[in-house]
């Protein structure tokens, strides 16, 4: 059984910030604890407005609190963001993320992440990303 809170995985140095200033992740299960998913517990930042485009993983988003819009670009299309909403990014969607209120988000990737992934410049997660050392 793993059994992990917050504080401890910050402590452990699972918590990343977005060079940029638009979130912090806390990456609460990683590669390395060989489920087939990671799970972060995601703050994104008021005021946030970013672009991404996972081609590397799928990844489901749950709002917990705060909110904003997920907008498709593909089709323009605008999904306003609130608790009790879920987005997934089925196809590898590239979107933009936007958050009115500071929002928290419960993120499901998969494949699962190392853990110190932040955005490259086409707004992915790489796969060969240095593992967390704790």
């Amino acid at each position: 059984m793993i059994v992990r809170d917050m504080k401890t995985a910050a402590n452990e140095g699972r918590m990343i910030k977005d060079p940029g200033g638009n979130w912090d992740s806390t990456r609460l299960l990683l590669k390395d604890d060989n489920m087939g998913f990671s799970f972060h517990i995601t703050t994104i930042y008021e005021g946030a407005d970013f672009r991404m485009h996972y081609q590397n993983h799928l990844e489901s988003v749950y709002c917990m609190s705060g909110e904003g819009e997920v907008e498709t670009l593909a089709d323009g299309k605008k999904y306003p963001i609130k608790p009790g909403t879920i987005y997934i990014l089925d196809k590898h969607d590239e979107h933009i993320l936007r958050a009115s209120k500071e929002m928290k988000m419960a993120c499901v990737f998969n494949p699962p992440l190392h853990g110190t992934e932040v955005h490259n410049a086409e707004g992915a997660y790489e796969l060969d990303a240095d593992p967390v050392k704790s």
